[in-house]
């Protein structure tokens, strides 16, 4: 039996066992192990040939043949298995589907988000990927960007609560879980301050203002043990991000004390050559991202040949290398991969037990209950009288059946449903027919299952969206990686309209579901407006005009500009992308059977020409307007109706004289339910810092709570803040807290006149 090298002893301190291998490996295996390569290419290549030291997207069956060839190598090294499972484990057939991080953000509820995270890795890590990239911690600011459906929203705060619940979720009770994977904390920092909406423009952000907002949501899972880190695309002041050194080594490993993984995006080393054009070639360009401090290069292949010619070259040592290598293979050994790689379960039963459970989709159905935003309603919701709402009814008891019509793209588009990172939203090339419909709830569906006997659904489509083009600049990129087609929206369809409007005509309501798709969603695909594509504005128009109450539920990535049809509707709801158990949870709120609570986490714009319209912008504009439009947004950041009416009244705080060193700010607000349905109000706590030495936001979200009010009820809601949190970044780049007046604002949304104020002064 051959003997066991000192790494191989599991008895051994994983520094001693990490300086053994790190000894025994040449340049070669110090250089593959530093990629991560896509695993829709030669495997054999990746693993013997490039002795890469992580492989992603990996369908099921390269994942098997990975460790037979991991197998083969000389020091049989285990690979670290990633993907994308940004919103549930989507590119597994049969895996729960959660709604977006945007979706998951509208439920305002970290407690459910950590419950996605832990439903999340259980399944993934059932099937042997050991890593994750998510949670994305990117500040939405400009709504034509591609990718703000994978944020949590416009909120620094909140960005940083919901990320460190996702996170918490996916690793568990740590890295030695088996059931644990690996977080990543993505883009650092400021990739989506994007010029124009445009993905992976240039970010000149300064570092006060990176320190002031885009920061610290990734310092507070730093400093809570994200195992890894996900750099953005962009250039800042003329640098890439994979290239900036005060970010990634004075910042990230010299003020957070950062220990994990780092990982490029995708390419980044190379289009520092073929996009960015600041390295002549690959040998300088790996040279460059090595000094700089990455670790993990995903998808530059070339990496490999090009490290190796830069030490030829003299522009690398070999032991440049070793601080990278000794990061990943500490990963691994905190993991326990080399005892136990974590191979997928071996007979269907075991996945069963694991993916796609009942306790699983209980908390999908959980989050997307909660993540439904009403915005408008005359009255018209819920359809069902309160009476016969919650329970179980006999045939008949519901009052005469009402004839509802079922009208839109996206009313029985399930696939859309679950958004981008999923299924056959374009990254993979093994799910062509995307998840298993049986295993996904329309909007159609779910009034169909949930509506009383004696109640008729009737379906019409109405309206297309887009149709497909190739992209005129050829079939692939400068890296070779295929272009996706270009999408032209639709022209409105005259029969289509009339057959939607003749139905409509013959119901008591219309519920109408309108929004975007997954090629108008997500990574290279920003949009230059937010009007309804194709022919849904006209379809909404036609049916306004048939004088039937009409609700709007908009399955969205993320807000859209609204045509006045939509505005003026009898209701509107904002559902995200509400994943596989959309149809159920929308059914349920439209009927009434579950309360509408969501809340907006970023802003509704009222006109393309508004961006940004986040909350939180800085003080000092000449007025509030434009010359031809406000700069209200149409529906605020925190904005949600309930179907009852809940009233705030009697702000205070405990004490109006704190101090800065250790103080707290206890405030309260008495809210009372004023309707005939319980409400379950998200009472929201802003800071305001009166005068500042430096320009700073008017009011920041510092703290909210979730409280169930029952009708005729008052509760009196107290929120705690530390003083310590009312800080701003001064001219030094320091974050402090300056002495003097400021305001505790309490109230359902970011809105000013939805505000309750009361003074306090830190001294």
């Amino acid at each position: 039996m051959p003997k066991k090298m000192p790494y191989q002893d599991a008895s051994l301190p994983i520094t001693e066992r990490v300086e053994d291998l790190l000894s025994r490996m040449n340049r070669e295996e110090k250089v593959g192990q530093m990629l991560q390569l896509d695993a829709r290419g030669s495997l054999e290549d990746i693993i013997v040939g490039r002795h890469a030291g992580s492989i992603l997207h990996a369908s099921p069956a390269k994942v098997l043949d990975s460790h037979r060839l991991t197998d083969q190598t000389r020091l049989k090294i285990p690979l670290l298995v990633a993907d994308d499972c940004i919103h549930g484990h989507g590119f597994w057939e049969g895996a729960t589907v959660f709604p977006t991080q945007l979706g998951m953000a509208a439920s305002w509820d970290r407690d459910l988000i950590g419950q996605v995270g832990r439903a999340t890795a259980v399944e993934v890590a059932a099937t042997g990927i050991h890593w994750t990239f998510s949670p994305v911690l990117c500040i939405a600011r400009d709504l034509r960007w591609g990718r703000v459906d994978e944020s949590f929203g416009e909120d620094p705060y909140l960005i940083g609560e919901f990320a460190s619940a996702l996170m918490h979720g996916y690793q568990g009770n740590g890295l030695t879980d088996r059931t644990a994977v690996l977080a990543t904390a993505k883009h650092l920092a400021g990739y989506s301050e994007t010029q124009g909406g445009r993905d992976a423009s240039e970010a000149d952000i300064s570092h006060r203002k990176l320190r002031s907002w885009f920061l610290p949501p990734f310092e507070k899972v730093a400093r809570e043990g994200s195992g890894a880190f996900m750099l953005g695309y962009q250039t800042t002041d003329g640098i890439p991000i994979t290239l900036n050194e005060w970010l990634l080594t004075d910042v990230l490993r010299g003020e957070w004390g950062y220990t994990g993984v780092l990982v490029t995006d995708w390419d980044n080393v190379g289009r520092m050559v073929w996009e960015q054009q600041i390295q002549p070639d690959i040998t300088h360009a790996a040279a460059a991202a090595v000094h700089a401090g990455n670790e993990m290069i995903m998808t530059t292949p070339s990496f490999f040949e090009g490290a190796l010619d830069a030490i030829d070259r003299g522009l690398l040592q070999e032991s440049d290398l070793d601080d990278a290598v000794r990061h990943i293979l500490t990963t691994k050994f905190e993991m326990g991969l080399f005892e136990d790689r974590r191979r997928p379960a071996d007979t269907a039963s075991a996945l069963a037990a694991n993916i796609g459970t009942p306790d699983h989709r209980a908390v999908n159905l959980a989050i997307t209950r909660k993540s439904i935003v009403l915005l408008e309603n005359d009255g018209t919701l819920p359809l069902l009288p309160i009476h016969f709402q919650g329970h179980e009814e006999p045939a008949g008891n519901a009052g005469e059946g009402k004839r509802v019509v079922v009208v839109g793209p996206l009313a029985d588009d399930a696939q859309t449903q679950l958004g981008d990172w999923a299924g056959n939203s374009g990254q993979i090339d093994w799910m062509d027919a995307g998840q298993p419909r049986k295993l996904i709830t329309t909007v159609l569906d779910g009034l169909r299952r949930e509506v009383p006997d004696g109640w008729e659904v009737a379906y019409s489509k109405g309206a297309e969206i887009v149709r497909l083009e190739p992209d005129p600049e050829g079939a692939t990129f400068a890296d070779g990686q295929p272009r996706p087609p270009i999408a032209v929206p639709a022209e409105p369809d005259t029969e289509q309209i009339a057959e939607a409007v003749a139905k409509a005509k013959a119901a008591d309501v219309v519920v109408a579901v309108v929004g975007d798709r997954i090629e108008l969603v997500g990574e290279a695909r920003s949009t230059a407006t937010l009007e309804l594509q194709g022919g849904q504005v006209a379809l909404l128009d036609a049916l306004a005009e048939t004088g039937t109450p009409m609700v709007v539920v908009l399955l969205a990535s993320k807000p859209l500009v609204l045509p006045e049809s939509a505005r003026r509707a009898a209701a509107l709801l904002w559902v995200a992308n509400p994943g596989m158990e959309g149809g159920q949870a929308i059914a349920e709120v439209l009927l009434g059977k579950v309360e509408a609570s969501g809340r907006l986490p970023i802003s509704f714009a009222e006109h393309v020409g508004q961006q940004p319209t986040y909350y939180n912008q800085i003080r000092g504009q000449h007025g509030r307007r434009y010359a031809d439009l406000t700069q209200r947004p149409a529906y605020p950041f925190g904005y949600g109706l309930s179907y009852t009416s809940v009233e705030y009244s009697n702000p205070r705080v405990e004490a109006d004289r704190l101090s800065r060193d250790g103080g707290v700010v206890r405030g309260s607000v008495a809210v009372t339910n004023t309707g005939d349905r319980p409400a379950l109000e998200t009472v929201q706590a802003y800071i305001s810092d009166v005068v500042t030495s430096v320009s700073w936001a008017d009011k920041e979200l510092k703290g909210y709570r979730q409280v169930r009010v029952e009708p005729g009820e008052s509760v009196d809601v107290h929120i705690e803040i530390p003083v310590a949190a009312c800080s701003i970044v001064d001219s030094r780049e320091r974050r402090v807290v300056e002495p003097g007046e400021f305001k505790l604002k309490l109230g359902p949304s970011s809105r000013d006149e939805d505000l309750l104020e009361v003074g306090f002064e830190v001294v």
